[in-house]
């Protein structure tokens, strides 16, 4: 077993977000007809980097939603309707939760999704919650791999423009348009440059594809609930292309548990060069975000993106043999 990395935040504490009496009373009086008693308890989430306001709210009936609540003003906001959309027309066969209703009150957007009696997995990967969260995407992905008409109407980007558009930041920095990341100290990447551009460039064609993909499968958008089974949450930035890239994504953390990514990855018929372009992208993303200064989000994206950059990295080495 190789050694294990751990980020200096768990992900299930990484959110700041509102109170729920920070929330208009207006707003907290209307939610709570909605839900057709008084809001009795509260319990924020604690993973995740919005600002936005989300919590399992029960009431005094003993009813339970998890809400989420942003200004229309924000942009989450129009995250959060994007979201609601989308996981009312997921197929049946994918783990998510479901939107319950939607309303628009004292200039916010709520919405309410089923609670999800569960935690987020903790680091390290225990290898049975891996597992079910493997599973759970590998069931979803196979009900994707043929979006339907109205899933694919909010509008989804094609993963080789997002690779090319916004994920080519090594490429950039060998062109010397971009300066190399105070972020990269440490790591392979000042001298492996030329093999990261490359691996970079030659991404968006491997991971071409017609399947619906998550988009965001990353640990703190994994819930287990109380039998052991994983619900994938927060589908606001799907793309079309091919499923193993969002695998990929989501091992990255098994790797700085451990664990054997690669023997994870061995059901997905992921191309070795796609793999080793996916790990060098995602590292290449995160590193130059991480190294943007203090975020508007929560305080801890940036040592979440360092950490993630990092371990990408270190993966794409080992395979490697740098």
């Amino acid at each position: 077993m190789r050694s294990i990395s751990l980020p200096e935040v768990p992900y299930g504490a990484t959110a700041v977000r509102p109170e729920w009496s920070d929330l208009p009373e207006s707003l907290r009086q209307a939610v709570a007809a909605r839900l057709g008693a008084p809001v009795a308890d509260v319990r924020s989430a604690g993973g995740g980097f919005t600002r936005a306001f989300a919590a399992v709210l029960t009431t005094s009936s003993g009813l339970t939603g998890f809400v989420k609540a942003a200004p229309l003003k924000e942009p989450t906001s129009d995250w959060y309707a994007r979201e609601a959309y989308i996981t009312s027309h997921l197929p049946t066969e994918v783990a998510a939760p479901r939107p319950l209703w939607t309303m628009i009150e004292s200039d916010y957007f709520v919405l309410c999704l089923e609670a999800v009696n569960g935690h987020v997995p903790a680091l390290p990967w225990s290898p049975p919650e891996l597992e079910a969260a493997l599973n759970a995407w590998s069931t979803a992905a196979e009900a994707l791999a043929t979006p339907s008409r109205d899933l694919l109407e909010v509008g989804v980007p094609p993963l080789p423009e997002i690779l090319r558009g916004e994920m080519s930041w090594w490429s950039e920095i060998a062109a010397g348009r971009e300066p190399m990341p105070r972020t990269t100290h440490g790591t392979v990447a000042p001298t492996r440059l030329a093999h990261l551009a490359r691996l970079e460039q030659e991404l968006p064609d491997l991971a071409a594809g017609d399947a619906f993909m998550h988009g965001d499968l990353r640990i703190d958008n994994v819930m287990i609930d109380r039998s052991g089974r994983a619900r994938l949450c927060d589908w606001t930035w799907p793309t079309l292309g091919a499923p193993w890239f969002d695998t990929v994504t989501l091992l990255v953390t098994a790797f700085a548990s451990g664990l054997d990514a690669d023997a994870y990855l061995a059901d997905w018929n992921a191309p070795t060069e796609g793999v080793d372009g996916a790990l060098a992208a995602l590292a290449g993303y995160w590193l130059v975000r991480a190294d943007g200064g203090p975020s508007s989000a929560s305080p801890h994206s940036r040592q979440h993106q360092r950490f993630s950059g990092e371990q990408a990295l270190a993966w794409l080495a080992d395979r490697r043999g740098w």
